[in-house]
């Protein structure tokens, strides 16, 4: 099996250049804001750090395909590499420092391309996660300064922690009383929201998030980084990986009993 030790290391060099370019805009007084199709912000810092980790990647994997958030896909092959260049842009745009960029690799394999590399670097909260397949999950500022990561082994659903982005969604889906009752029985609830949650679950100090409208480049490196820290990551339906356009991670303990609140009663 390929170690893709390379590949991470790359992808942190790739995390640093993203790093500084988001970094020089955040909370600029004339940071240029526009409106997508589908309603979402888009700003000008996520197209310069996708344009920058795009230019580096055709240079340094030239035969390897990108996907990213704004501009598309480009390229073929069982290789991929999936971009979010600001997953929070809506926090970005205020000033909240809960963002991040999000990159990872994917390989072609049965059920579609799986990720074998995530990074998801927060420059502004000072944090960065990774995983490579088949070599754990790890969060620090560096691959040589870094502390492995662990999920909880919690396993009742009255001692948990559940993360989650926001209400509406839910509602929208028809999974709303389910999502309330889900609130009812755990220990405790937050709304982090965006890549946090997950990042948390992988470090064992949530037990389970969900959100139940996402994208794949929401969902790639993160998925790696809680599969390897020992979790479970699915769509809502039960299928294993970033393919669902939802998602529900836990540390799979308790992963059962979160899908069967989170699906529609019938």
């Amino acid at each position: 099996m390929p170690d893709y030790l390379d590949d991470l290391s790359l992808a942190h060099v790739l995390a640093d250049a993203a790093d500084a370019a988001t970094m020089d805009r955040f909370k600029a007084l004339d940071l240029k804001v526009e409106t997508k199709p589908d309603m979402t912000p888009v700003s000008e810092a996520d197209k310069a750090a996708e344009e920058l980790v795009r230019g580096r990647l055709q240079r340094a994997r030239p035969r390897d395909a990108i996907l990213g958030e704004e501009y598309g896909v480009e390229g073929t092959g069982p290789r991929r590499w999936v971009i979010d260049p600001i997953d929070g842009t809506k926090n970005y745009v205020r000033g909240v420092p809960v963002w991040a960029t999000l990159i990872s690799l994917m390989e072609a394999a049965e059920g579609g391309y799986q990720p074998v590399v995530g990074v998801v670097s927060a420059p502004a909260l000072n944090r960065r996660w990774w995983a490579a397949k088949g070599h754990g999950a790890f969060a620090g500022r560096s691959m040589t300064r870094a502390t492995r990561l662990q999920v909880s082994r919690v396993s009742k659903l009255s001692d948990a922690s559940f993360a989650y982005s926001s209400l509406g969604g839910w509602e929208e889906q028809g999974r709303f009383d389910g999502f309330l009752d889900l609130t009812r029985e755990v220990w405790r609830t937050r709304a982090y929201g965006d890549f946090w949650p997950y990042m948390m679950v992988a470090e064992g100090s949530v037990d389970m998030c969900a959100e139940p409208e996402l994208s794949l480049w929401d969902m790639a490196a993160p998925a790696i980084v809680v599969t390897e820290a020992g979790g479970s990551f699915t769509g809502l339906d039960g299928r294993p990986g970033p393919h669902s356009g939802n998602a529900a991670a836990s540390n799979g303990l308790l992963h059962d009993e979160l899908l069967t609140y989170l699906n529609p009663r019938q």
